[in-house]
């Protein structure tokens, strides 16, 4: 043990004076990517907040068709402008983003109104076009509301109840909370604490592996009276203790950071306090182990500083791919995902932030999963060093 102290202390000691390590692990991802992610978020929240409060512009062509629809949706904030009167002239305006939407009210349309048949209106959009999204569902509501209240008129002329056209009515009922309403912008707060975790210790396993075989020292090294497993698990623990730190900072970054975008002015809260901190950071700390021999393993296997950041920086993307798809298929936290490391972390992270409980089975088991998937790591490496082909 004082073997594996003494490189561990050496390991450390060596890359405290490493100016890009310490600004790796210490510096550019703790205060970055906290940064970076809050910067996102409050940029998200402000473009919906402007979104929401702008009028709606929607360009209507054959207005004096329906003077009485077109009223309707100036009363409701919307700004009417004219557009070409046919299907090709507004299919080619919407095209050239001349107008996000246009509708179309076709000849003929007073006429079936006043007779009591349905009239058709075109409402032309390109889906391919994500800002015209919101636009367009705001559009088909306020038509769809017109449409209602000349049913409602057409019953009461002959005398009946418009509750007849609507044997079922369905009252929706928001069951969120603030906190769980407030990850849905939060959803991704647990990617960037792996991703800057990782980079805590990329140059530290990087300059302990490759870059002692770069600068030949590691020849030296092996002849000391140390035990391979000695040796590999300094390295191991001295990555992760940047790691550690690394984490420890980025989520005191997240927990001063956050609260400065004031959620519960949009009806929502962050739940990211002292207790909760602490909570994430006990959760991440076996990821930690984990990743450190993983990054040490694989920077192993290079030949040099060059070929191992190259190798690392795409390694990266390993662990946090389980969190992009749990972001896709929408996971819930359930027993089974606990077996997989880092998706485990994500989600019950995500469970700490929406105020819910987690429970103590999911705990152990992410825990105890992705230790085991560490020493079987580390066991590689210590392998792996060994072999005479190491100096190689």
């Amino acid at each position: 043990m004082s073997a594996l102290w003494t490189v561990f202390a050496k390991e450390v000691v060596e890359n405290l004076r490493d100016r890009r390590t310490v600004l790796s692990a210490l510096v550019l991802g703790p205060l970055g990517a906290p940064l970076l992610f809050s910067l996102m978020m409050h940029l998200g929240i402000e473009r919906g907040r402007e979104h929401d409060e702008r009028p709606l512009e929607l360009a209507v062509a054959g207005r004096e068709q329906a003077p009485n629809l077109v009223a309707f949706l100036q009363g409701h904030g919307v700004h009417v402008v004219a557009a070409p009167g046919d299907s090709a002239g507004a299919t080619e305006t919407v095209r050239r983003h001349g107008a996000r939407l246009v509708l179309v009210i076709p000849d003929g349309y007073a006429a079936r109104l006043r007779s009591g048949q349905p009239s058709r209106v075109l409402l032309y959009a390109d889906s391919s076009d994500t800002g015209a999204g919101a636009d367009h569902a705001r559009a088909a509501s306020l038509v769809a509301a017109y449409s209602g209240q000349v049913a409602y008129w057409r019953l009461a002329a002959r005398g009946l109840s418009q509750d007849i056209t609507q044997p079922i009515v369905v009252d929706d009922i928001d069951v969120s909370t603030p906190a769980a309403r407030a990850t849905v912008y939060l959803g991704m707060l647990s990617y960037f604490i792996v991703f800057a975790t990782l980079m805590g210790g990329l140059y530290v396993a990087i300059d302990a592996t490759a870059g002692e075989r770069e600068r030949g020292s590691l020849e030296p090294l092996l002849t000391v009276p140390v035990t391979r497993r000695a040796l590999v698990g300094g390295k191991i623990l001295a990555a992760a203790l940047y790691m550690a730190l690394s984490l420890g900072l980025t989520i005191t970054t997240f927990s001063l950071a956050l609260p400065l975008l004031h959620l519960d002015a949009y009806g929502m809260m962050l739940n990211l306090g002292p207790r909760v901190a602490l909570s994430i950071y006990a959760l991440m700390l076996p990821f930690v182990l984990m990743g450190a021999a993983l990054l040490t393993l694989v920077a192993s296997f290079t030949r040099s500083y060059r070929e191992a950041q190259s190798w690392l920086g795409a390694l990266l993307l390993v662990p946090t791919m389980p969190i992009m798809f749990a972001a896709i298929y929408q996971l819930a936290p359930r027993l089974l995902l606990m077996w997989v490391p880092s998706l485990s972390q994500h989600l019950l992270i995500q469970s700490l932030l929406r105020a819910e409980p987690i429970g103590a089975s999911s705990v152990a088991l992410s825990a105890g999963c992705t230790l085991a998937l560490g020493a079987l790591l580390a066991r590689a490496a210590i392998a792996l060093y060994e072999r005479e082909r190491i100096l190689g």
